[in-house]
């Protein structure tokens, strides 16, 4: 196939591939890319291609391996490492509109309080919870069945919201 040939063929199957890049990316913009991209590496990758083989089939792949390696790029470039104890970073909200920090209306030593001030039966399972402990976990270790943690634990929740009702809104 003459260079001449090939550039015609590509030219002719604009249209299915702009169709596929937006199946793809449900984007226009983020489509007139990927062919852009495509047209490139076809162009480029010529002499890779085996002549009266599938160029469509060629060219498709070219398209659809484009696209899934744009985007594990951007998700490796939006990966937050991070190496802050307790997570810090990942822990805070992305949007600083919708979300109220405890700090914004009590503090920390306040929210203790409260939760200091419950009975042992509902502290003791509810503090085993917040820090990490399964229910079952819980339970075995406090010889209780795992109906009885789930429902101190949310019985402890309740508590804590009459407690606190003013951090509630």
């Amino acid at each position: 196939m003459t260079t001449h040939e090939f550039n015609n063929n590509l030219i002719e199957m604009k249209s299915n591939l702009q169709r596929f890049a937006m199946s793809l990316t449900y984007d226009r913009e983020s489509a007139q890319d990927l062919v852009q991209d495509t047209y490139l590496k076809a162009i480029t990758n010529k002499d890779k291609f085996v002549d009266y083989s599938n160029l469509k089939a060629w060219v498709f792949t070219i398209m659809k391996n484009t696209f899934i390696n744009n985007y594990r790029r951007s998700v490796k470039e939006n990966t937050i490492i991070d190496g802050t104890k307790d997570l810090f970073y990942l822990n805070q909200p992305n949007d600083k509109g919708g979300f109220i920090s405890p700090e914004s209306n009590y503090s920390e030593s306040e929210i203790e309080k409260a939760i200091d001030s419950l009975e042992d039966e509902f502290r003791v399972p509810f503090r085993m919870h917040i820090n990490g402990f399964k229910y079952k976990e819980i339970a075995d270790e406090l010889g209780l069945k795992i109906g009885t943690v789930k429902s101190r634990i949310f019985f402890t929740r309740q508590k804590l919201m009459l407690m606190l009702k003013d951090y509630n809104g």
